[in-house]
């Protein structure tokens, strides 16, 4: 149990949980530990590995985790959080983003016994009476009552049906594989009692519902998440990854080194006092620790290297990417295609904001704050946007 309090937001309820871990030391059966994600896109974050350690400390304690990659869910999509229906993603693009999911949770969990589910097991098999007989296992008055549908009935924002099946269908997993016990952020605490009811209107014991903190983003502002960019993925390079969290705020190391550093209080304590450790030493070790974890020791140290040479002696990074380019470019373009902006929107306004320089090979350097500028380009000059992301370019002849 202190293991499981360990980062725990809320248990619901300790006494269930107590006694289902009595239970299953008496009978020696271990515990089934849930936990969903909805490939929506190709990568896990940090964000996602406060769940996936909390799993962790069930593994080793000898219980069996179990996850379900959301193949049908995510083609849904779930609305907690939201103001707004999300885009219905294809079975094909979310297919496309799971193919990458499992090496990326056994970055944190063991492979020895873990079950994976795609959920599309059993929803595909379902007919339409299967699908009304789920439905009238619950309630649209206790479905209303969750904020985010409040607020934008409210607010006279629409919301699909089919944003209701969402919580139905995650209810409906924890019935499939018979959980014990669902891991979930605190956003994610409504869809978690509902598997309660849903379990107990099939006949099942209900699941403890465990919650751990939602991280905020590198933003320091919104939470951690691939929509807002303010991410950092399990499987980005060393180097991008360390150069990312040396670019966190300092006021949001406190929550950083709490909630993924893994060291003890104290230390974290001592770490995120600005008038005991230097914000930015504290962000370094923090930094080294992430690399370490999912890179190895070498590439850590590696990184740390490479960042002071580039930040503290000004200079370039030795490994950057190569990216193809005409000579003649639309810098709002050449930002895009090397693939530091996801829209020509979002290149334009890197470019505003002064955030986009090119590195000449002659040794020159040019600030661009034009979004509507036309650049030459010579093989070997350098792209820089914000202070991580660097490519080296190569013209293709004309």
């Amino acid at each position: 149990m202190e293991r499981v309090r360990l980062g725990t937001v809320e248990i619901h309820t300790e006494e269930e949980l107590v006694k289902k871990i009595e239970t299953s030391l008496e009978t020696g059966t271990p515990l089934r530990v849930k936990q969903g994600f909805d490939p929506t896109a190709p990568d896990i974050h940090l964000g996602h590995t406060l769940g996936l350690s909390k799993l962790r400390h069930f593994q080793e304690c000898g219980h069996t985790v179990v996850l379900i990659v959301g193949d049908y869910t995510g083609m849904v999509g779930d609305p907690s959080a939201q103001a707004e229906t999300r885009r219905r993603l294809t079975r094909d693009e979310v297919m496309k983003n799971a193919e990458t999911y499992l090496d990326q949770f056994f970055k944190v969990l063991d492979r020895e016994g873990v079950e994976v589910h795609y959920n599309g097991t059993w929803f595909k098999e379902m007919s339409f009476e299967d699908v009304m007989d789920l439905a009238s296992r619950y309630t649209v008055a206790k479905i209303l009552a969750r904020n985010d549908f409040k607020e934008r009935m409210a607010a006279g924002r629409p919301i699909s049906v089919h944003e209701f099946f969402y919580i139905l269908m995650q209810g409906y997993d924890s019935v499939a594989i018979r959980a014990d016990v669902e891991i979930g952020a605190t956003e994610q605490l409504f869809n978690l009692l509902a598997g309660r009811d849903i379990q107990m209107n099939y006949g099942m014991e209900p699941q403890v519902a465990c919650t751990f903190p939602v991280l905020t983003g590198i933003d320091g502002k919104e939470r951690m998440s691939k929509s807002t960019g303010n991410y950092i993925g399990v499987t980005e390079s060393p180097g991008v990854m360390f150069g990312k969290v040396m670019s966190i705020p300092d006021a949001l190391l406190p929550e950083w080194l709490s909630l993924l550093s893994g060291w003890p209080p104290g230390e974290v304590e001592r770490l995120a006092d600005p008038a005991r450790t230097n914000p930015r030493d504290a962000k370094e070790r923090l930094g080294r620790r992430l690399v370490a974890r999912y890179h190895g020791e070498k590439e850590a140290e590696d990184a740390v290297a490479e960042f002071r040479k580039v930040f503290s002696a000004k200079g370039l990074p030795e490994h950057m990417p190569v990216h193809k380019t005409p000579g003649n470019i639309w810098i709002v373009r050449l930002v895009k295609d090397c693939g530091f902006a996801a829209s020509s929107s979002e290149a334009r306004r890197l470019v505003k904001q002064g955030a986009v320089n090119l590195y000449r090979g002659d040794g020159g350097q040019e600030k661009m704050n034009d979004p509507e500028a036309q650049v030459t380009l010579a093989s070997g000059d350098v792209l820089r946007v914000g202070k991580i992301r660097f490519a080296r370019l190569d013209v293709e002849p004309s």
